[in-house]
């Protein structure tokens, strides 16, 4: 520990790389190729653009405040060891490989920032414009594609801005590399290494049992249903070494599962266009970002408790009546409107927990933003996500992002224009632990991320419960919505709204 410690503060050193590194920087030299990067990575490094950057971004809300130095020790213990975050994203004819970064500096990823505050704003305001610019500022693609920013004097403690390039994980592969970072954490073999349980290995396992199973069943649900062709399909397509002849090969399974796919593969192709609302258009490329303070998750557990629905079901409706709210406000009537919000669907099993890489599939929610009555929008919402059990949606749009990083980057950005054409937002419902977690001394009070816009898609929303709390934060194309706090501001009223409406309803009433 004394050794990792003097390494981390020495300005010009740099940590130790994996004993991989020589063979690979050896590959290099001689002109041979790194490790290949997966079909589904490559077209997540392609899909920069103007306008959108694929850079899941993330704020934590620590106190009292961390120094730039414990971070710094804390990254080059926990983060490093995971070999993608010293490795170089390199493209070439053939997609793209990683290669160790041989001029890796700890000190160019992790970096401190003071906040500049304009006369009349708030702290909170001011780090809100600075996660805005960085939504927007690209990585260093000469070194690994990932950097976090911290603010060392923000409202009595620290914020942390983490920006990860999507190409390197998902998120939910990312949530397990952030429980790495937190007091009390380790790497993926020490914690498999364990025989007796913590309090921090309980925390972890929200995780496994709050994440991947939740979500990887309504995959399981649509493998059960397509019969062991899906299956294999899956498994070709989430390979990495699986060429264009595999992928074809891929192509004729799914050709053969008909009934449920082929119906899944029209819906996907023939989806309508979104109601034409102020939220979709051309994005800028200026993002803006906001979140609230978090509200009670056992008001929202009582909330669907009393309806039957699921805490999700509660959570999008309230998220579909602000934004409705929203439009209201701007002097647009929404009634009888409707968006289209593109929702991550887990793909990783369980052996894969702890994997880098991308493993999910999206399914298209539609939200009604134009429905007045709460109960009704909530019910709406939990018709559809019923809807949606059992759909082969997420592994289809999973098939397509590998079959996208098989193209050229123009026909791969006019087959994944699709989603643009027909998606309002991106949006992100994660639970987290129940009790607040530690990160190098500093409780973590609050926090937030939010995953890149595709395309011409210029909303995101993200939910995410944690200590006892549920967060709501919203990132826009300021072209599209310049104030995304008025959103923010919406969801709270919804809320009560919603709790006010139900607490009068007779009890066992649908």
């Amino acid at each position: 520990m004394v050794q990792r410690t003097s390494r981390a503060t020495r300005p010009a050193a740099a940590p130790p790389r994996p004993r991989a590194a020589t063979a690979s920087n050896l590959a290099t030299t001689l002109g041979l190729e790194g490790e290949r990067m997966s079909k589904v990575d490559t077209a997540w490094l392609r899909m920069d653009s103007a306008t959108n950057l694929m850079m899941i971004v993330g704020v934590w809300i620590l106190r009292p405040g961390i120094t730039l130095e414990a971070l710094t020790e804390r990254v080059s213990e926990r983060l490093l060891p995971y070999r993608r975050f010293v490795q170089v994203a390199r493209q070439d004819a053939a997609g793209a490989h990683w290669i160790d970064d041989a001029d890796f500096d700890i000190h160019r990823h992790v970096v401190r920032h003071v906040l500049t505050r304009q006369r009349g704003h708030s702290e909170q305001q001011a780090l809100q414009a600075r996660v805005g610019t960085l939504a927007m500022e690209p990585l260093d693609a000469q070194h690994p594609l990932w950097r976090f920013e911290l603010v060392e004097r923000y409202d009595g403690g620290s914020a942390l801005v983490a920006r990860i390039h999507h190409c390197i994980a998902d998120g939910i592969a990312l949530i397990g590399v952030m429980m790495s970072l937190v007091d009390g954490g380790a790497l993926p073999p020490k914690r498999k290494a364990r025989e007796t349980k913590s309090g921090m290995d309980a925390a972890e396992d929200w995780v496994a049992d709050t994440l991947i199973r939740p979500f990887g069943d309504l995959t399981a649900r649509a493998l059960e249903a397509a019969g062991g062709g899906a299956a294999k399909s899956f498994a070709l397509l989430a390979s990495p070494q699986q060429g264009l002849s595999d992928s074809l090969g891929q192509a004729v399974e799914l050709a053969r599962m008909g009934g449920q796919l082929a119906s899944d593969l029209a819906a996907l192709a023939l989806m309508p266009d979104d109601s034409p609302t102020r939220l979709k258009g051309q994005p800028q490329g200026s993002k803006r970002v906001a979140w609230g303070q978090p509200i009670p998750l056992d008001e929202v557990k009582a909330i669907g408790k009393a309806l039957n629905c699921s805490v999700n079901d509660v959570l999008l409706g309230c998220v579909a009546g602000a934004i409705g709210a929203y439009l209201k406000q701007q002097g647009d009537d929404p009634k009888g409107q409707e968006i289209r919000a593109m929702v991550p669907i887990n793909l990783r099993p369980m052996e894969d927990a702890w994997k880098l890489g991308n493993r999910f599939g999206l399914i298209p929610l539609v939200l009604p933003i134009g429905m007045d009555n709460p109960i009704e929008r909530v019910y709406t919402v939990r018709s559809r996500m019923n809807a949606l059990k059992g759909s082969l949606q997420p592994l289809l749009t999973f098939g397509l992002l590998s079959v996208a990083g098989l193209l050229i980057k123009p026909a791969q950005d006019a087959m994944l224009s699709l989603f643009g054409r027909k998606t309002t937002a991106v949006m992100t419902n994660v639970p987290g632990p129940a009790t607040k977690l530690k990160f190098c001394g500093a409780t973590l009070e609050q926090t937030m991320f939010w995953v890149p816009q595709t395309g011409t898609v210029g909303l995101g929303v993200s939910i995410l419960s944690y200590g006892g709390g549920v967060q709501f934060g919203v990132i826009s194309d300021s072209a599209l919505c310049p104030d995304p706090q008025q959103i923010i501001d919406a969801f709270e009223p919804e809320f009560a709204q919603l709790l006010a409406v139900t607490l009068m309803l007779p009890w066992g009433v649908e």
